[in-house]
This record gives C-alpha cells, structure tokens and sequence, in this order.
C-alpha cells in the first residue's frame, strides 16, 4: 500500500533528522515494500513447491488445503537446507512456537447464553507483546525464506557454470606414443580459477599448460574461461612460445582488472626427441622427475605474471625430458593446503609423493596426491583451488633417433 503523500513526506522529514535511519533507509521506497510482497515472496514459494503437483491436494477441504500446503511447503523449503542447518532451523522454530504456547494465558471470562444457561467459558488472551513478537517471528522466516530462495537460485547457476568450466578442460588421461598426461583440477568454490590444457599442436609437438588465476570463485573462472579461449585460438596459430605469451599478456593486461593477474607455464614437448621448450609467467617452479638417476629438479627460470606489465617480453627455455622422466605441474593450492594446526601441506609432501608414485601412471600420481591432500587438511575447508598436471616421457617411438 502507497502511503498518502503529506504522510509520506513527513516519514521522510523525520528521518533525515536521525543519521543512523538515514543510513539504514537509505534507497528504501514503498515500491520495494510492494515487491516483496507481491512478486519476491510469490516467486520464493513457487521456487520450493515447483516440484509439486497442485493436483494432490486440489480435492481437499479449504482448511484442511491449507495444513497441507504449510506442511509441503515446509519440507519443501526446509529440504534444500543441509541436514545440520535443517535441524537448527527446526528447533528455532519450535522454541517460538512453545514460546509463543507459553505467553497464552486463561485468565477471562467469557460468558456464552444458550436460552436461559449462561456457561461461563475461559477466554484464551496472550501476554503484552505477544503480537510483536509473533510479527518478528514471521518477518523474520519471511526474510529467512527470500534469502534462501536466491541463494539456492544462485547455487544452480553456479553448479551449471561448474559443469561448463569442468567440459572447457581436457578429459581423461592423453596417451600418445612417447608421452602420458593427466590432469586434474578441484575448485575450492563451486568454480575457481586455476586451469590446464593439453593439445596438439599444428607441428605434431604436445603442449601443456597449467595456470592460476589470483584470486577464487566467479571472477577468477570467467578470466580463466577468457584466457583458456584466447590460448588455445594462439596455438592454433602455430606461432612460439615466447610470442604466444607475449601476446596473452597483453590481452590480460588490457581486458582483466588491474586486481587480477594470471600466472602461467606452458610448454611445446615433443616425444620423439625429448626436447621440451617452456615458458613460465609467474607460476610455480615445475618439479622434474629424473627416472635414471632417481633425482629432483626444478626448473626456476621464467618471467613475471600475466597482466602486471603490458609490455612485459617472456623468454623461451630450453630442456630435456628422457625416457622415464616425469613433469609435475601444480598449483599453490596443492603446498599451501592447512591441516587444523596451520602446517601446510608444502612441498616436501608433495615431493615425497612424487619420489614414492613416480613408477605409476599419471593419473594415479595425480590421485595419490589429492587423497593425500584431503588426508592432510582432513576437516579443514579448502582455501584455495587444488590443480595438478603430469606428463610422462614413455619409451623412445620406434623410427626416431
């Protein structure tokens, strides 16, 4: 309802007197009011009862419809909550209602003439302030079921936005003859920024790549889908390395916000010869498994982050992977995951994992490192996303020197 303007100007008058109200009402108008009852809480209890047929209780009694449809909608509504949170909502809401039993007292009388009988009846009245009482009980689950509503409304964009983000990856494990890769990327939200890729490029050479997006959530998954698409669309070029890089850091540079860099390795490896050609914008140093010798390195060379300076030059460095070698690609997320006391997971767990799977597949290095990862934090949450990359240089293929 509109409030008469004199009624309406006076409101206003005397709120402007009152800072904090001010504040508080700030870009508050009587349309909202108006929306919230007539269109959010209409869509809120369409939202939970969508999977309801109108038909299961279309034949009942007026007031025995309407128990039923408080009763669907109830569990409706309290279903999409998870189990604990469900049973706190649920004790809250029977503490009001014995609350509110609590406040009613028989302490009139009502007189009832039936002809010549008068029955003197006790009259049920509620102590002062029950009705205020009951008002917030039901603004607040108003408000409880409106913010559910969006949030659950949101959590499905996002679980379809996670599905989209997890197809744009390489599935399952590349096997080609010389080489092996597996990767393997968990957000800590529902999407996340970190993100892998492993393709062929026009001049037969594999590349992967592993990169890291600052930041989590929405922001870092939609650079990293920009990023992904702009890379890919530049192998397809067939141009080097250090050009390729060159010009990523330019479109990150000028399209990203100046919040938000990109750290990136990429690498052109080719099985015949072993000889592998890197680039590393920022990220972290790549852990190189020497399968004669049974010795770690790391390959320290590289450039700063994508995004930070557009006229930034990457340099192209040169290795070699032989037979039995592996390359261990990660994230931050993977050393930097807590345990409850603190301790990160660091390096040397995951080199010890390295050093003791180092026989297996890429896929099982990959997943001996998670489960150990989740075994480490245990019921801590995870901070940050957890993404990991192995390639494995196979046997010589016959026919190559």
């Amino acid at each position: 309802m509109r409030l008469e303007q004199p009624r309406l100007r006076r409101l206003r008058r005397a709120v402007t007197r009152h800072p904090f109200l001010a504040a508080y009402t700030r870009d508050l108008t009587s349309e909202d009011f108006q929306r919230l009852f007539t269109r959010d809480a209409v869509e809120a209890y369409k939202f939970f009862t969508r999977g309801v047929d109108p038909a299961t209780y279309a034949r009942l009694r007026w007031h025995t419809r309407a128990v039923v449809r408080a009763r669907v909608f109830f569990l409706a509504f309290t279903m999409k909550l998870s189990p604990a949170r469900r049973a706190v909502y649920g004790l809250g809401v029977l503490a009001e209602i014995v609350g509110l039993v609590q406040l009613l007292r028989f302490d009139e009388q009502m007189r009832l003439s039936l002809g010549i009988v008068r029955i003197g009846l006790p009259l049920p009245a509620f102590a002062h302030g029950t009705f205020w009482v009951l008002v917030g009980f039901l603004l607040t689950n108003l408000l409880v079921l409106l913010e559910v509503a969006d949030r659950l409304s949101l959590k499905n964009d996002l679980d379809i936005a996670r599905e989209i983000q997890q197809a744009m990856l390489p599935g399952g494990a590349y096997t080609a003859p010389g080489v092996q890769a597996f990767g393997r990327t968990r957000p800590a939200n529902t999407v996340g920024g970190d993100f892998y890729d492993v393709l062929r490029a026009p001049d037969g050479r594999l590349i992967v790549a592993i990169g890291d997006v600052a930041g989590k959530g929405s922001p870092a998954a939609l650079l990293m889908a920009l990023l992904l698409a702009i890379f890919r669309t530049l192998v397809d070029e067939g141009i080097d390395l250090g050009t390729l890089v060159d010009r990523l850091n330019t479109q990150v540079e000028r399209h990203a916000p100046a919040s938000r860099f990109i750290t990136l390795f990429v690498a052109a490896f080719d099985p015949g010869s072993g000889r592998l050609q890197y680039v590393n914008a920022g990220h972290l140093p790549p852990i190189v498994w020497r399968g004669a010798s049974r010795q770690v390195e790391r390959w320290t060379a590289g450039g700063m982050a994508l995004g930070m300076f557009g006229g930034a030059r990457y340099e192209t460095t040169e290795a070699l992977l032989d037979p039995g070698d592996l390359l261990v690609l990660y994230s931050d997320g993977v050393t930097e995951a807590e345990n409850d006391q603190g301790q990160p997971f660091d390096d040397a767990g995951l080199l010890a994992v390295v050093r003791t799977r180092a026989a297996d597949t890429p896929e099982a290095l990959v997943d001996a490192t998670f489960r150990l990862v989740e075994q480490h934090t245990k019921d801590s949450r995870m901070t940050d996303d957890l993404t990991m990359l192995v390639v494995r240089r196979t046997m010589r293929p016959q026919g190559t020197s």
